[in-house]
C-alpha cells in the first residue's frame, strides 16, 4: 500500500488542545458490525467476563528543558530516553546545532555537555547524579506538538495514566489515558482482569511515515519488557475463551513483538516493530486506541488490524460525529479481523 491511502482531511477543531474534564467522559467508539456511540465510562458493557486488558504501565517523564548555549543562544532539549544517572539521548532545536564539546546551560544554571551525536540525537552528560530529579524540579511535561500551547499544571496529571509506573517515556500511552481507578475497579468486580507490559513511549512515536511505499519505512527503537505473570495471564485467558485487549497501540506493539517468537515467553529489550496491512496479529484479540495522525505508523496499525476498508470508515463517522481527535482526544474500540 501507499503513503496516499493513510491521508484524510481532519479539521484543525477536532483536535485535542485539553483533556476531558473527567477521564471516563471522553466519547467511546464501539466499531464492530455496527457502531455504538457511547461515553468511555460505559466500556464494561461491551467487554466480557474472563477478557483480559493489557495496559501499559510506563510513566511519562518531565522530558523538555529549556537551556541556552554558552554562547547565549536558546536551546530548546527534548530527552528521547534515559542512559544512567547523567547521561541521556536527547533532541536539540537550536537556531545552530550545538557542537561536539560544547555545554549548554539549564534553566537551573547546571550544565550539561554535549557529547556525541548519532542518527539526529545528541548524547548529553549533566553534572548531576540524578537526571530524574533535576527533570522533577526544572523538566516540563512533553505535550506533542499538535498540542499548540505549553504546558499547565494539570497536564502534570492529566497526560499520565492513572497506573503509570516505570520511568522512562516522553510521550503518554494515550488510549490509558481514559481509565481511573473506579473504572478499573468496576471492571475488576465484573470479571475481566487487568496486567501491564511496560514500553517507553519514545518521541518517534509522532513522526510521520515519509516514504511513498510504506513497506519501506524503518521505525524508531523503543524498550519493553513484559514479564511471566504476564504471559501466563495471557495464556490462560486465551485457554478458558476470554480475549486479549490491548489498551493502546503501545501495547500491541509490545505484545505483538513477543509473539515473533517461537516461545512466547518473558521478554525485555528492544523492539522496533512495524505492523502495517498484511501484518499478521498473533495475541491480540481486541484493541483500545485513540484517533492517530494522518500517514502515521499507528494508523497503518490500526489499518491492519481491522482492515483499510473499515478503517476509513470509522475515521469518517468520527469526523462526521465531532470525535476529538489525537493524544487528549477521544477513543474507539475494536476487534480484530477474522
Amino acid at each position: 500500500m501507499k503513503l496516499s491511502d493513510f491521508d484524510f482531511n481532519l479539521p484543525k477543531s477536532l483536535i485535542a488542545q485539553y483533556p476531558h474534564k473527567k477521564r471516563t467522559g471522553s466519547k467511546l467508539l464501539v466499531a464492530g458490525e455496527s457502531f455504538v456511540d457511547t461515553t468511555f465510562s460505559q466500556l464494561g458493557k461491551f467487554l466480557q467476563p474472563n477478557d483480559l486488558l493489557v495496559l501499559n504501565d510506563t510513566k511519562v517523564i518531565p522530558a523538555r528543558l529549556y537551556a541556552q548555549k554558552d554562547s547565549g543562544g536558546k536551546v530548546e532539549v527534548l530527552v528521547e530516553r534515559l542512559i544512567d544517572k547523567r547521561e541521556v539521548l536527547a533532541m536539540i532545536k537550536a537556531s545552530r546545532a550545538p557542537k561536539i564539546g560544547s555545554y549548554i546551560v539549564l534553566e537551573n544554571g547546571q550544565r550539561a555537555q554535549v557529547a556525541n551525536k548519532s542518527s539526529g540525537l545528541y548524547n548529553l552528560v549533566f553534572e548531576t547524579n540524578s537526571i530524574l530529579g533535576l527533570l522533577d524540579k526544572i523538566g516540563h511535561v512533553p505535550l506533542p506538538p499538535y498540542i499548540e500551547r505549553s504546558d499547565e499544571k494539570r497536564d502534570i496529571d492529566r497526560y499520565q495514566t492513572v497506573y503509570a509506573k516505570k520511568d522512562g517515556a516522553v510521550a503518554a500511552p494515550t488510549a490509558g489515558l481514559h481509565f481511573d481507578k473506579i473504572l478499573l475497579s468496576e471492571l475488576t468486580n465484573y470479571g475481566v482482569k487487568h496486567d501491564f507490559v511496560t514500553l517507553h513511549v519514545g518521541a518517534g512515536t509522532f513522526q510521520p511515515v515519509k516514504t511513498e511505499a510504506i513497506e519501506n519505512h524503518r521505525m524508531h527503537s523503543e524498550f519493553f519488557e513484559v514479564n511471566q505473570d504476564t504471559i501466563e495471564k495471557i495464556k490462560n485467558t486465551k485457554a478458558s475463551g476470554g480475549r486479549v485487549v490491548a489498551v493502546g497501540t503501545t501495547a500491541v506493539r509490545t505484545l505483538e513483538s513477543i509473539a515473533l517468537h517461537k516461545d512466547i515467553t518473558a521478554q525485555k529489550g528492544e523492539t522496533d516493530i512495524f505492523i502495517y496491512p498484511g501484518f499478521e496479529f498473533r495475541l491480540v484479540d481486541a484493541m483500545i486506541t485513540n484517533f492517530h495522525l494522518p500517514k502515521s505508523s499507528l494508523l497503518m496499525l490500526v489499518s491492519a488490524f481491522i482492515g483499510h476498508d473499515k478503517m476509513i470508515r470509522i475515521y469518517q463517522h468520527a469526523i462526521n460525529k465531532e470525535y476529538r481527535f489525537f493524544s487528549y482526544g477521544d477513543a474507539m474500540l475494536l476487534e480484530k479481523k477474522l
